[in-house]
């Protein structure tokens, strides 16, 4: 059969959409260094409507190599009606986003639509440095070549250092057991989470949520999410517990299996200005019953008393398991200035508790931190700047669905360059962390109602698309999205800033990264072309290069 089969190689940060002219064709070669994660992409459209086209890989790499099929995912929300003018569309419709998987090595061309392939390099290390081919062959499936894309990988001899930026995307527990509809930490479940738990630590993610009590996050008042609870609650009189930590001993296990480092746990109050206690279940007289939440006053005796309680034995267990020094604790999540009170309430009433570990907490109001009542806030990117002006140390930032004019973000509807230019913009602050608040919330606004997040992209239309969540619920475990790919590249474009830091000064580092800018960059200001980012990574993986030459030649 012959037929028109046209194919493109595209850099990792086009968005292919079906309708539309394909933008940004990039050259047929780039660089990584030993153990990075390189990513590009081959695009595809068929003349007329082809069931079956054979995918073929032909490389000395194919051992490290992936290749996924972009799917398209539905999004009736792609922005806020008064977003900047930094996006692809805010057309509701199909954006490409989860990574598929092939079946039978294999894709089907539709008639006049662009398509494409994501290809994945992941040498870890187990390669020579050198110019690597990649060839990705097109077949009938009778074997007759419809076309084939080659690329020049360069492999560098260099190590990325490891990721000193603490980065946490919010794991929602209960999610995973509602959408694969399965007992809460029955054995089943913790199988997903492993799995859930090892992406998320593949692609950057060196923090975790840890639920010691189901986190009081995205819920209306007076509802509830399903128990995720860590620690065992046991009512043994007046105001008297006792506690068991076994699942949470199991938990910080897994979680160091996977190469995670850090917890935070769960927030002791509840959201939007920590006036209730979460949601607590305890056993008592021989039975499981909520012994707190929405009706219990955060300040009243009976939640202190249980704190006064709880908190030294989990300090104390903490210590036992030797992550005194990687433990981070949560008062409540976004309040605002008429929180204040409560607050400073609860943080008094926690204070003396937790004074060995740090709290931290997104917000974006420079009072709580002048008054003393956070340690380490974690401002919003686009009001950072009263924490720059004053040297607030360490520096968080985070983004959500607010945060759509001029600063970072990774909805939809945003060009890849958008999501990646965070990484330079974390290494110009020297920020200390990252954090993000859906790694994968599946559930409408309020926790209401469970979604097919292949279906509901914007958590029932309260979020613009791409916020809720970066990975999506396969059948045999996560599925991966093109934001996430871009934010790990961010942070590997970070990484190597720092190794080239190492040879060069930061002071050159950061004059280079403004170098040629009518402004310097900033998280409201930098430049927003794919080419530059692109660029500008050719350039640090040419220095460090020469540097790899020099010490070969030194020694």
């Amino acid at each position: 059969m012959t037929q028109t089969f046209e194919t493109r190689i595209v850099h990792s940060l086009v968005k292919v959409f079906p309708d539309e002219e394909l933008q940004g064709a990039g050259p047929a070669k780039g660089s990584a260094l030993l153990n990075e994660v390189f990513s590009y992409q081959v695009a595809y459209r068929a003349q007329q409507l082809t069931p079956v086209v054979k995918v073929k890989i032909e490389s000395e790499l194919e051992e490290w190599m992936t290749v996924r099929s972009i799917g398209l995912v539905p999004s009736e929300l792609p922005n806020h009606y008064n977003h900047d003018e930094n996006v692809l569309s805010t057309a509701p419709g199909l954006y490409p986003d989860p990574l598929l998987p092939l079946t039978d090595d294999a894709v089907r061309g539709f008639p006049g639509q662009w398509r494409s392939l994501w290809i994945t390099v992941n040498p870890q290390n187990q390669v020579k440095p050198g110019l690597y081919p990649i060839v990705i062959r097109f077949e009938t499936e009778s074997g007759e070549k419809l076309a084939e894309e080659r690329y020049e990988l360069e492999i560098i001899g260099a190590q990325l250092p490891p990721q000193q930026l603490l980065h946490t995307e919010w794991f929602h527990t209960d999610c995973i057991a509602t959408q694969y509809q399965m007992e809460v930490f029955s054995e089943r479940h913790w199988e997903l989470l492993e799995q859930y738990i090892q992406t998320a630590a593949d692609h950057g993610v060196n923090m975790l949520l840890t639920p010691i009590f189901t986190p009081p996050l995205d819920t209306e008042v007076g509802g509830e999410r399903p128990t995720v609870q860590l620690v065992d609650v046991e009512v043994t009189g007046q105001d008297e517990y006792s506690f068991g930590f076994d699942r949470l001993k199991r938990w910080v296990d897994l979680c160091h299996k996977c190469g995670i480092e850090y917890f935070e746990f769960s927030h002791l109050f509840t959201q939007w200005g920590a006036k209730h206690a979460p949601k607590i279940v305890a056993r008592v007289d021989g039975g499981l019953q909520r012994i707190f939440g929405w009706e219990t006053d955060a300040s009243g005796e009976a939640y202190h008393a249980f704190l006064t309680q709880f908190l030294p034995q989990l300090v104390a267990w903490i210590r036992e398991n030797g992550i005194e020094d990687r433990s981070y604790f949560h008062i409540s999540d976004e309040p605002t200035l008429e929180h204040l009170e409560s607050y400073a309430s609860a943080q008094r009433m926690v204070k003396d508790l937790l004074a060995d570990f740090p709290v931290i907490d997104a917000l974006s109001d420079f009072d709580f931190y002048e008054k003393g009542l956070v340690q380490t806030p974690i401002p919003a990117n686009n009001h950072i700047e009263p924490f720059l002006e004053n040297g607030v140390t360490p520096l968080w930032t985070y983004y959500c669905t607010s945060q759509f004019q001029k600063v970072s973000n990774r909805f939809f509807c945003m060009p890849s360059a958008r999501n990646r230019i965070l990484g330079y913009q974390l290494y110009k602050y020297d920020a200390a962390g990252f954090l993000h608040w859906g790694y994968n919330f599946w559930y409408t606004q309020y926790s209401k109602r469970v979604i097919d997040p292949f279906r509901v992209t914007d958590a029932g239309g309260a979020f613009p698309s791409g916020d809720p969540f970066l990975v999506y619920p396969g059948d045999q475990g996560p599925i991966e999205s093109i934001r996430m790919e871009v934010l790990r590249e961010a942070l590997q474009d970070l990484r190597a800033l720092r190794l080239l830091e190492e040879w060069i000064g930061r002071d050159a580092v950061l004059a280079a990264l403004d170098d040629g800018l009518d402004e310097a960059i900033t998280f409201s200001s930098y430049p927003k072309d794919a080419d530059w980012l692109l660029s500008k990574r050719d350039w640090i993986n040419g220095r460090i290069k020469e540097h790899v030459g020099k010490s070969a030649v030194s020694s």
